[in-house]
């Protein structure tokens, strides 16, 4: 007997919102966050997907997450807005405030939203493709609780803290995207191979005494590998400085675990910039692509950066989502 099972990807998006909602989320938040997890299984990533769902479900029952919290938006001016999540879902707060950066990036050429009071935003790719495909250039940051230690140093002072680049396509698709954490891998990959009782790759985490190890539930219990060493670790601090510090939000340091019931809200943040292309190159920005994105296809092997996810996202639809058994019990006991 398989201990997996596929669903429609009908299925499996109605599943999700039965579990948040029965489990205290409201219908608007729930929709808005499972458009986020069915995005990330669209996309092939399933560490982020339906794997995150328990997480969510026992966040939001057990109140540490407010799944009925109603995000606002603040202009700060006519190219600058800061939202607020209310120590709720991020994807709700980041959807609203995307209803005032798009419209503001198109007309200003360039425009910005903080997220502050914010949660695990799930695969950072996801909200910057909504901008590439509203014909914007998205580039977008968000902070984790602290898990990398710095250069030289043993004691986590950020997290994975990855950042991502949605870039627009002349049809009005994303034509590359960027989306890679300040680690050697995010640290739900880690969590997958613990929950799966499977062995990490050397290199991808520390123990806590500062040691390599291969043993995904110790791994968990150290830190993560920067990726590119101290370089790593400068892009997680840029990310740090910018989803964080920014945007009024609470540093790694300080954030409790994106994964446990305990402490409270993680209130950590976001941070986007959405640029009209076309305004600053003067309509040659597609054939600028055009010709990048060629130098790289065209070597065999060379893959641009994206294009297995946008692959997916053609394929996926027709295949269903495949999850363990076990998982899918998992969410179906959320629903009451």
């Amino acid at each position: 007997m398989s201990d997996s099972v596929t669903l429609t990807f009908e299925e499996a998006d109605a599943l999700v919102m039965r579990a948040l909602t029965a489990s205290g989320t409201s219908p608007e938040n729930a929709r808005k966050l499972a458009d986020g997890v069915m995005g990330a299984e669209l996309d092939g990533i399933s560490s982020h997907g339906l794997m995150y769902v328990p997480i969510y479900c026992a966040h939001a029952s057990c109140g540490k997450i407010d799944g009925k919290a109603k995000p606002t938006v603040e202009e700060i001016s006519p190219s600058a807005f800061k939202a607020d999540a209310k120590s709720g879902f991020a994807h709700p707060a980041i959807a609203l405030g995307f209803e005032r950066l798009i419209p503001a990036a198109k007309e200003q050429a360039i425009a910005s939203l903080a997220v502050t009071n914010s949660y695990n935003c799930g695969v950072l790719g996801f909200h910057v493709s909504n901008l590439a495909e509203a014909g914007l250039l998205g580039i977008g940051f968000t902070n984790a609780p602290a898990s990398i230690a710095p250069q030289g140093g043993s004691k986590p002072v950020i997290g994975t803290n990855p950042f991502a680049c949605g870039v627009p396509a002349r049809d009005g698709g994303v034509a590359l995207l960027i989306d890679q954490s300040s680690s050697v891998i995010a640290k739900s990959e880690v969590t997958k191979h613990a929950n799966a009782g499977k062995p990490i790759p050397e290199g991808w985490a520390l123990d806590a005494d500062g040691n390599p190890t291969t043993d995904a539930k110790v791994a968990l219990k150290g830190t993560m590998v920067p990726s590119g060493g101290y370089k790593g670790v400068g892009i997680g601090l840029l990310v740090e400085i910018l989803a964080a510090a920014v945007s009024g939000a609470t540093l790694g340091i300080h954030a409790s675990s994106f994964a446990t019931n305990d402490g409270g809200s993680p209130n950590t943040g976001q941070f986007f910039i959405a640029i009209n292309p076309d305004r600053f190159s003067g309509g040659a920005f597609h054939d600028r692509m055009g010709d990048l994105i060629e130098a790289i296809s065209a070597q065999g092997n060379a893959r641009v950066p994206g294009s297995r996810r946008l692959a997916a996202r053609k394929r996926v639809p027709n295949e269903g989502v495949t999850a363990p058994k076990a998982l899918l019990e998992r969410i179906e006991g959320f629903c009451g």
